[in-house]
């Protein structure tokens, strides 16, 4: 359940429509100016956007939620028993979820970020209706739901854009990212209850069916309060060759990882795959650094201050929480025999917490520097890792699952906040937007990458299913070790002084070519 929240949404249409969209330069060219949202539109319709926005991003995850908590029933009905194939079921969604955010933002600039959420909203929608039909195969389950993961990476990033366009640096911006942050936990907690309660009373094909028609209703909404918009940079191209480089690589990598727990790396197609994604990447750096007059990732971006150890640090976090999060409804539905409704009941106070965490980081940004708010998030994950590995096999909730829930609900609200001011502040003006789609691709992607690293330490240490706990135990201290490399990492590397801007500093900073209009 992780947090796409933060603060500088608007430094992301500045990098998208590149380094030479000044005023004066829109001018030279004859493109007119559209007018700043931020002067145009009343309140009124400022916070009914934002409050449909928030809705919209909550829908999004609570579909994720849903594979969490719902996964080994859903298993079951396909007639799949080995938790090690059960992981597609959570992890086909952020995979393309992740994956497709790196090009995402970029065409949302280039065509316009509303017309960018309309149609990733209504091919959600249309996917979540087909997830409904694929009751017989877990094949056509997870392609149906890594489907609807491109819906929503299509969605996301251009949901956080339209409101750094809304609202200018400041309190109003940080406090609105994060109740709009406040949708995620919020959002994947009430995605596990509401499939447990689907599950328990109905059929869970039925959860698909409601929230497409959920989805339907709120996109309509957000179609009706949004302004006409014109697109960012009608000029602007898309590296459409770096873009299927790039997400090719994520995929293929991706789906190598979470494969191999279930079929073992001996099977010659998962070496197969393997080399082609680490051929697919160096090709995608060959291509952005030699080649590509618009490239999506500038290999520059990677020279800047603190921002590869950032980097690391958000890619090990996230893996850790993602490991902590399967292995805690493995733990409690296969060991203990919770039913998904039962832990949908348990899972609610980690929404909750989380829910409260996503503003309170955006409070503390421009009170703390963002490094010691991102070592938070990751020394919440960290502990909350050591809880779960000292678990005994049969226990009460209240003693360890209870306190360890709580922990981690700190994590992505955090790290993804702090995450997102250090990336911005390490880089070029014109390189913020790609930072920050960055950062939103591996708080996604890096969830479902660490199910596939846990599964193969489980398979390794379980002695072939006869040692479950043994097995998630080896899992667990796999997490334990990324969040505590990541906190090092943190600690001895990243450095950015906490953010105390507002409004427009200069008028670079200003929202002039959003090309929205009212």
């Amino acid at each position: 359940m992780t947090t796409p929240t933060t603060k500088d949404a608007q430094d992301a249409e500045r990098a998208a429509q590149g380094p030479e969209t000044s005023e004066e330069t829109l001018e030279c060219k004859n493109v007119p100016l559209p007018a700043i949202p931020e002067e145009n539109m009343t309140k009124g319709r400022k916070i009914a956007i934002s409050t449909v926005l928030v809705f919209c991003n909550s829908l999004l995850f609570l579909s994720f939620g849903s594979g969490l908590g719902g996964a080994f029933e859903i298993g079951k009905s396909f007639g799949v028993y080995d938790p090690r194939t059960a992981t597609w079921i959570p992890a086909a969604y952020p995979l393309t979820h992740g994956a497709f955010v790196l090009i995402s933002g970029r065409i949302g600039a280039v065509y316009g970020h509303k017309k960018i959420v309309l149609v990733g909203g209504a091919w959600w929608v249309l996917w979540s209706v087909i997830n409904g039909f694929c009751t017989r195969s877990l094949i056509t389950f997870a392609i149906a739901r890594a489907f609807a993961g491109i819906g929503a990476a299509f969605v996301m990033p251009n949901i956080v854009a339209i409101i750094g366009i809304t609202f200018p640096p400041g309190k109003m911006r940080n406090f609105t990212l994060g109740f709009f942050g406040f949708g995620c936990p919020v959002g994947g907690a009430l995605g596990a209850f509401l499939m447990g309660v689907f599950i328990e009373f109905v059929e869970w094909r039925w959860f698909y069916f409601s929230i497409a028609i959920l989805g339907a209703v709120l996109f309509v909404l957000l179609w009706l309060v949004l302004p006409p918009e014109s697109s960012i940079n009608k000029e602007g191209k898309v590296d459409w060759i770096g873009a299927c480089l790039g997400i090719c690589a994520l995929v293929l990598f991706n789906f190598a990882w979470n494969q191999a727990p279930a079929v073992g790396w001996a099977e010659p197609y998962e070496i197969a795959l393997f080399l082609v994604s680490l051929l697919l990447f160096a090709s995608f750096g060959v291509w952005v650094h030699k080649f590509a007059h618009h490239p999506i990732m500038p290999l520059d971006i990677w020279t800047a201050p603190s921002f590869l150890p950032l980097i690391l640090v958000v890619l090990f976090s996230i893996m850790s929480y993602g490991i902590c999060i399967w292995y805690l409804v493995a733990w409690q539905q296969l060991v203990r025999h919770w039913s998904p409704f039962h832990f949908g009941i348990g899972i609610l106070p980690h929404g909750l917490v989380g829910g409260i965490s996503a503003p309170m980081a955006a409070w503390l940004i421009s009170r703390v520097a963002a490094q010691w708010i991102l070592g938070f998030g990751t020394l919440a994950v960290a502990i909350s890792s050591i809880i779960l590995t000292t678990m005994p096999p049969q226990q009460t909730y209240w003693a360890q699952v209870f306190p360890a829930t709580i922990l981690m609900a700190l994590c992505p609200d955090f790290i993804y906040t702090a995450a997102q001011i250090i990336a911005t502040n390490s880089v070029k003006r014109h390189e913020q937007g790609i930072a920050g789609s960055l950062i939103s691709l591996l708080l996604l992607y890096s969830a479902s990458l660490g199910l596939g690293f846990a599964g193969t330490v489980e398979a390794q240490t379980n002695e072939d299913g006869t040692a479950v706990v043994r097995g998630y135990r080896g899992a667990l201290y796999l997490a334990l070790g990324l969040a505590l490399a990541a906190l090092v990492l943190d600690i001895l590397f990243v450095r950015v002084p906490k953010d105390t801007r507002e409004g427009w500093a200069e008028e670079e900073d200003s929202p002039t070519a959003t090309g929205t209009e009212k």
